[in-house]
């Protein structure tokens, strides 16, 4: 196998383990939205790319290791997985779609890339961390990226932010420091 077409699995709510083959380089958007069962999978170092809603609504996946050969991660590519609650994008990442992480309510820890230049619109919306430090590289924090994080007590932000967008810590009740 090579490719994995877009939406080639979705809706298989059954389907609860994967392991990709390395011969695997593309997994196209949707392959994997709406598995429901989906706990656990393999992302081989052949991939470069996770596409856009690949893992949308699989709600039982706990934990995905993001291998250092991805470069992007699409819009929506985790949302509404929630029980996820932890990640670690590696510094390979260079961009991360808008709404990546909307609705995984139980994602506590989230590890940034060091490279990384802007958080999009409702990138980590209703998500449950208590802080987060940015990265250095960060310049633009986008519309709404953190809104209604209900638990997000401390956030640091770096001094190579330029921009915060409209509404991005909108509703963080809990927020009651910012560095």
């Amino acid at each position: 196998i090579r490719d994995i077409g877009s939406y080639a699995f979705s809706g298989c709510v059954s389907l609860s383990n994967i392991k990709i083959p390395n011969s695997v380089t593309y997994i196209g958007s949707n392959a994997f939205s709406g598995c429901t069962s989906l706990s656990n999978i393999e992302i081989p170092n052949s991939i470069t790319s996770i596409e856009s809603r690949t893992f949308l609504g699989c709600g039982n996946l706990t934990n995905i290791e993001i291998p250092n050969s991805v470069t992007s991660i699409g819009m929506e590519a985790f949302w509404s997985c929630t029980n996820l609650t932890s990640i670690e994008i590696p510094n390979s990442v260079t961009s991360i779609g808008s709404r990546a992480f909307l609705h995984c309510y139980n994602l506590e820890n989230v590890k940034l890339p060091n490279n990384i230049k802007s958080l999009e619109y409702l990138l980590f919306c209703w998500c449950n961390f208590t802080e987060i430090d940015l990265p250095n590289s960060i310049t633009n924090i986008g519309k709404e990226a953190f809104k209604l994080c209900p638990n997000l007590t401390s956030i640091k932000i770096p001094d190579s932010v330029t921009t915060i967008g409209q509404g991005a810590f909108a509703n963080c009740y809990s927020l009651t420091s910012i560095k």
